[in-house]
């Protein structure tokens, strides 16, 4: 705590005395969340000595994070945002993991590693115009209306742009700088090529239009990448670095990176920038209330000049809804395309850059869904190479302040079993578990945490209540199971080893206890 209070109290001092005798207001926000996870199988086996819920965590946890933002408003005009995270913090735990979480929790607490950065941002407008500008690091996020995108929404440093032509068309431009200067390699030219050709760059442009009973947005993103933006020491494709690595490592190459025909490893390297572009169309008409239409259309191809490490493919979701007095039913689904039979042809599934942000709407267990930190994206972080069908009873309300959320969702996958019966042959098991003596660099490259092909299918089955007990003050209740059925067939996944030894399949499941103070 007397860190914190350290930290407020100098940028408190900071804003002071930046600001001189102007008159600047300040405005705090933040949240507390203490959150308990119980659940088992987290990556889908067990076995072979593996304990706790995925190998990682033990089945039950405990964790909490605190964010407090602080806004220094000048005018309409002009003001500045800082938003600091403190944890996630799991409780015991006394070191961060890779991705710089969980640390802090131990007998005794005061972990320098704990207090983080998440945004910190200048917001001003041009004057005379209605032309507003957000530069720093910032939350940028890809237009949807039903799952959140599938695409692109993290934090990243960067400058957006809006304007507002009218009250039915506006633009929105950003460039982002998502990753520069982390390649460092004593054994290249002596290191003299250090942070060489190792940038990733983004720009996008966003259409929002906006009609009465319809709003649509088309939009178009391209991703200039470095040769040595993921490289390090040992290769290509090895060094995703920052806490959101481990999506941009899953959704930009193929699974198991370049691929000889047979599934056999091929060469990684790259001397060029690659380039990747996506566009998108997505909307939703509610000019026929209480029913509401929305759909998202995505397409996506990066490129490199090791053509195996290619990938390219789309993604469509559609929901309709009906807007009751006590909930919301609806009906969904999506579909996105997957990989063909020869490894060598790259990938056929839409490369997505990150979704850390991301809530999906569908579901808050399978992908990348829950709103708070309890665990998520047990199959997916993308929706990519898969489809489904689902139905939902949003917000449903019998009593005062307490709501509930039901959802049962299909899942199946859109990948050739042919691809994955060659990276069982070279070792590559389904929850992207490695056999010994393969390539350890592969280990999850280019896969989410579950490859599924057109013969492997899950149920999701989830419930979420939250209880508004005061106004700032929330209790969230959130069980899910998710029923998987994987080919393990000798022609598809009967000779993988998900476990590292045999290719047990267990279900996983998860409940969790939140409690939420927001203000």
């Amino acid at each position: 705590m007397k860190k914190i209070a350290t930290l407020l109290l100098a940028a408190g001092l900071v804003f002071g005395a930046a600001t001189g005798a102007s008159a600047i207001d300040f405005k705090a926000k933040g949240q507390w969340i203490m959150s308990f996870d119980y659940g088992m199988n987290g990556n889908f086996t067990g076995g072979n000595g593996q304990t706790g819920y995925n190998g990682k965590e033990d089945e039950f946890e405990a964790n909490q994070r605190v964010r407090l933002q602080l806004d220094a408003v000048a005018s309409e005009s002009l003001s500045g945002t800082v938003f600091f995270e403190i944890g996630k913090n799991t409780w015991g735990k006394a070191n961060n993991d890779k991705n710089g979480n969980g640390g802090g929790g131990a007998l005794g607490a005061d972990s320098s590693e704990v207090i983080k950065l998440k945004n910190a941002y200048l917001d001003w407008i041009v004057p005379q115009t209605d032309l507003k500008v957000r530069m720093g690091i910032q939350g940028m996020a890809l237009p949807s209306f039903t799952t959140g995108s599938n695409v692109f929404n993290d934090d990243v440093a960067g400058i957006t742009a809006s304007y507002q032509f009218n009250e039915n068309v506006g633009v929105t431009a950003l460039w982002a700088r998502p990753w520069n200067d982390n390649y460092a390699n004593t054994s290249d030219h002596d290191g003299n090529h250090n942070n060489f050709m190792d940038n990733v760059d983004v720009a996008a442009l966003l259409v929002p239009l906006t009609f009465d009973g319809v709003k649509v947005t088309p939009w178009v993103m391209y991703a200039a990448i470095g040769p040595n933006a993921f490289r390090d020491k040992d290769g290509y494709f090895n060094n995703f670095s920052g806490t959101s690595g481990k999506y941009a490592r899953a959704g930009m190459i193929p699974a198991g990176g370049a691929r000889h025909k047979d599934g056999s490893y091929a060469s990684n390297k790259v001397g060029e920038y690659g380039n990747a572009i996506w566009a998108g169309l997505t909307g939703e008409v509610t000019m026929f209330d209480p029913i509401r239409i929305a759909w998202d259309f995505n397409y996506g191809s990066a490129s490199y000049d090791q053509s195996r490490l290619n990938r390219s493919g789309w993604l469509a979701s559609l929901l309709a809804e009906y807007k009751l007095d006590w909930a919301i039913p609806g009906i969904y689904g999506w579909y996105g395309s997957g990989d063909s039979n020869d490894p060598a042809d790259g990938s056929g599934r839409m490369p997505s850059l990150s979704v850390n942000n991301n809530n999906n709407g569908f579901s808050n267990f399978a992908f990348n869904g829950n709103p708070y930190i309890a665990r998520e994206a047990t199959l997916g972080y993308s929706m990519a190479g898969t489809w489904g069908v689902g139905a939902r009873l949003k917000d449903m309300s019998f009593l005062e302040d307490l709501k509930h959320t039901f959802r049962v969702n299909l899942i199946g996958g859109t990948n050739s079993p042919s691809m994955a019966k060659k990276l069982v042959r070279n070792g590559v098991a389904a929850n992207g578990v490695l056999d010994t003596g393969v390539n350890t660099s592969a280990n999850n490259l280019g896969m989410d945490p579950l490859y599924m092909t057109t013969e492997d299918y899950a149920m999701e089955v989830g419930l979420t209540s939250t209880y508004q007990m005061y106004e700032n003050f929330t209790i969230m209740l959130d069980a899910a199971y998710l029923a998987t059925w994987l080919d393990q067939s000798k022609s598809v996944w009967g000779n993988s080893k998900m476990n590292g030894k045999s290719d047990e399949v267990r279900d996983p499941w998860n409940v969790n206890l939140s409690f939420v103070y927001s203000f």
